[in-house]
């Protein structure tokens, strides 16, 4: 908002995953998707799917700080989540954390 002094410290994760059973997983991961949206601290969930690498899906999650996304991680979501993804997945998720930049942090 403007005028607002408090700094927001966005936390971003992204976790792909190379599909045995695309199908599957679409449907794993949507719900995932869904639920994830309500949790506290939440800014935002996307998945994508690559155009170049057949099967390979992304998940982008903003988090509105470090703590909401750790508390996430460890959610019961989550679980349910990597726990469904057994067997409809060819090899471990690729899970990175990004730390949110703008123009202003670059002077």
């Amino acid at each position: 908002m403007a005028g607002d002094s408090e700094e927001i410290e966005l936390v971003v994760v992204t976790m792909a995953f190379e599909a045995s059973d695309m199908a599957s997983l679409v449907a794993v991961l949507s719900k995932y998707v869904v639920l994830a949206r309500m949790e506290t601290g939440c800014r935002n969930v996307d998945m994508v799917m690559s155009e170049t690498r057949p099967n390979r899906i992304l998940i982008i999650e903003k988090w509105d700080s470090p703590e909401s996304q750790r508390a996430h991680f460890d959610s019961e979501v989550m679980v349910e989540m990597a726990r469904s993804c057994r067997g409809l997945i060819s090899a471990s998720p690729d899970v990175d954390m990004w730390l949110s930049m703008s123009a202003h942090d670059l002077h």
